[in-house]
């Protein structure tokens, strides 16, 4: 999709064909991402592979990063979309049918790949469609949007498993992302008739190639940044059980650093368009090496909950930062197959930080862990700080967007 003609386009024209899809999609996801694991254990799976058939859902992500890429670009972000949410749908429905751990497994996998074609797609999405003074804002919202999904999933999840059963949970994400599609599909295309003809179609691989050195400097930092935010949720609740804090008094602090985190989304996109990206990236990651740091001298709920709020204002003014970043430094006229690479460094980033508590805990203790964890984030904040002012958007051009908005 071409920029729109009409620069001065404003966020009500676009609020529903952007955000609402995210919405529905995301409380369909929030549902069912608990139950997961209780649905493999149901089906007789021991510990180990409950937890294998979760991480198929990033690992699905991971696959489908690059081809999810190279989609958008030959059919478009918008029929990407709703392509995305009709495999979703169909996922899930495997999920509600699932009598094995196979059928659960694969369900779960193609939901990740579906995931990660719409994750891309509405990135690319809005990338085109609003103004560069105001990108920040409108991604950290669609960010944001996603966490108020997310937030909301599990309640309605815990009432219909409640009344319905734990497969209840997996026909209503079905129906989330089935109404998703459908609007998605009913809605005008916001760029339809703007699209330049493409003469020469990139190949994911090449656009790639000639952008490696974009991807090893600041794709690299963006790497660092969804490590440290991915093991801020998976570090919090170990340290929790470790003092002895029960599960229900944990998933209270979960909730009060997510409430930290969804109020802060929009002033985060401000000062990134504001001041610039670097403003938000570097004191997001100095804010959550801070929570590492100071996690093990914390003893009790109290405690735990301060830092657990601590990092969730990290993570919170980060929203759409990765999205951002990734727009920022994406090529006019191969936008989605750069942002399929883009994403690629993010999933493992999102996989590989909860992986390196595993090895440090393998051989020492928790809090050796959190303290390496800190080390490591401080280090990707020098890192940020160097390459992100180097990738950020020409400042003329931003200041003659903000004129003609």
């Amino acid at each position: 999709m071409s920029p729109p003609n009409d620069e001065t386009i404003r966020w009500r024209r676009i609020a529903v064909p952007a955000y609402g899809p995210t919405i529905l999609v995301s409380v369909g996801s929030g549902a069912i991402l608990p139950l997961v694991a209780l649905s493999a254990r149901d089906l007789g799976a021991s510990v180990g592979i409950a937890a294998l058939i979760v991480a198929l859902i990033g690992i699905g992500q991971l696959v489908g990063d690059l081809p999810a890429g190279a989609l958008a670009a030959r059919i478009g972000e918008r029929r990407a979309l709703i392509a995305a949410c009709l495999l979703d749908a169909a996922a899930l429905l495997g999920a509600f049918l699932a009598k094995s751990l196979i059928l659960l497994g694969v369900a779960v996998f193609v939901a990740g790949l579906a995931g990660a074609v719409f994750s891309l797609a509405r990135q690319a999405y809005l990338t085109e469609a609003i103004p560069i003074a105001q990108r920040a804002r409108a991604l950290s919202t669609l960010g944001g949007t996603s966490r108020i999904g997310t937030f909301i999933g599990p309640f309605v999840a815990a009432l219909l498993v409640t009344h319905f059963g734990l497969a209840s949970a997996y026909g209503f994400a079905a129906v989330m992302s089935l109404a998703a599609a459908v609007l998605t599909f009913l809605l005008p295309d916001l760029n339809a008739g703007t699209r330049a003809p493409v003469t020469v179609r990139r190949s994911v691989w090449s656009v790639l190639a000639e952008h490696r050195r974009t991807l090893a400097t600041l794709g690299t930092g963006v790497l660092m940044i969804a490590a440290a935010r991915a093991t801020r949720q998976s570090i919090i609740p170990l340290w929790a059980e470790s003092v002895g804090v029960d599960a229900a008094t944990t998933s209270l602090i979960f909730g009060v650093s997510a409430g930290v985190d969804m109020l802060l989304f929009y002033p985060g996109g401000a000062i990134m368009d504001r001041f610039g990206r670097v403003w938000v990236a570097v004191p997001s990651m100095i804010i959550l090496g801070t929570g590492f740091i100071l996690l093990p001298f914390t003893h009790d709920t109290l405690t735990i909950g301060l830092v657990a709020a601590l990092m969730g204002l990290g993570n919170g003014i980060s929203s759409g930062i990765v999205m951002t970043l990734g727009a920022d430094a994406s090529p006019p006229g191969a936008r989605a197959q750069f942002l399929g690479g883009w994403r690629l460094f993010a999933d493992l980033g999102n996989a590989g930080g909860p992986a390196l508590i595993t090895l440090i805990t393998a051989f020492g203790p928790l809090a050796a862990a959190s303290f390496g964890l800190a080390g490591l984030t401080l280090a990707g904040s020098a890192w940020v700080a160097r390459w992100v002012p180097r990738f950020a958007p020409d400042r003329h051009v931003v200041s003659l967007s903000k004129d003609a908005s």
